[in-house]
């Protein structure tokens, strides 16, 4: 073992041992949904660090890829984070086409009509929310929260996180929740100070009320029209 060797491994296992676990629980209120309401699901909620300005962040990319598949005329997951530079493949298994766009800043993107058993996918190259849907089908919808650091945690059905391997410095925790507003999610922010041990958050209760679901339109920016519902895999052919 050379003597350089033993210096950045040292340095790697002491920047490993203080890494901590940010970790907590999100309980959603005020909520309209019955998945929430009847099955208490709190899931889809994602929660992030943002280092303090002029810390380093220096980290490896969690995730280079990630999957958002087309089913049942149904992106899944609906809720996605990813860190930037992720790409994401949105391979369709319906029996029909599909085209996923977004028209949002965090990433405007097109994919084009194309068929079942195909793929296509994005790279996500800045941080933003990123809201996808179908240019066939109006009622098919999902977010990618593209965050800048890998220090990034998404609810389960039970309102869990753990946001792992954080180094000691300053932090700004993040909240994005699809059916919180603006004003909700600014005051859920909060800093936090991490010096080598795990931060149980406790709680983290989010109101859904003052959510307004909003209607969108397709890529072109018009009204979403039946005859676009349903396009077959395949032409008809003629007789």
């Amino acid at each position: 073992m050379t003597f350089l060797w033993r210096i950045c491994f040292s340095t790697l296992l002491a920047s490993t041992l203080q890494a901590a676990t940010v970790r907590g629980r999100v309980h959603l209120e005020n909520s309209r949904e019955s998945s929430v309401t009847k099955r208490q699901d709190f899931s889809g909620v994602v929660l992030w660090l943002t280092p303090a300005e002029g810390q380093e962040s220096a980290s490896a990319p969690r995730v280079s890829s990630a999957t958002m598949v087309q089913k049942n005329k149904t992106f899944s997951p609906h809720i996605l984070a990813v860190e930037v530079g992720a790409r994401v493949a949105f391979p369709n298994y319906d029996p029909i086409f599909h085209n996923a766009f977004s028209s949002y800043d965090g990433r405007v993107f097109d994919l084009g009509l194309y068929p079942p058993g195909t793929t296509r996918s994005v790279k996500f190259d800045r941080s933003g929310i990123v809201r996808v849907f179908c240019n066939i089908h109006s009622s098919m919808s999902a977010v990618i929260v593209v965050v800048a650091n890998p220090w990034f945690a998404t609810t389960a059905a039970g309102g869990a996180f753990e946001i792992s391997g954080v180094p000691d410095g300053e932090y700004t925790l993040q909240v994005f929740h699809e059916r919180a507003t603006a004003t909700t999610l600014n005051a859920l922010m909060r800093k936090l100070t991490i010096r080598g041990s795990d931060v149980d958050l406790g709680p983290v209760r989010i109101s859904e009320a003052g959510y307004l679901p909003l209607p969108h339109k397709n890529k072109y920016g018009a009204e979403y029209g039946p005859e676009n519902e349903n396009i077959p895999a395949y032409p008809a052919t003629r007789k």
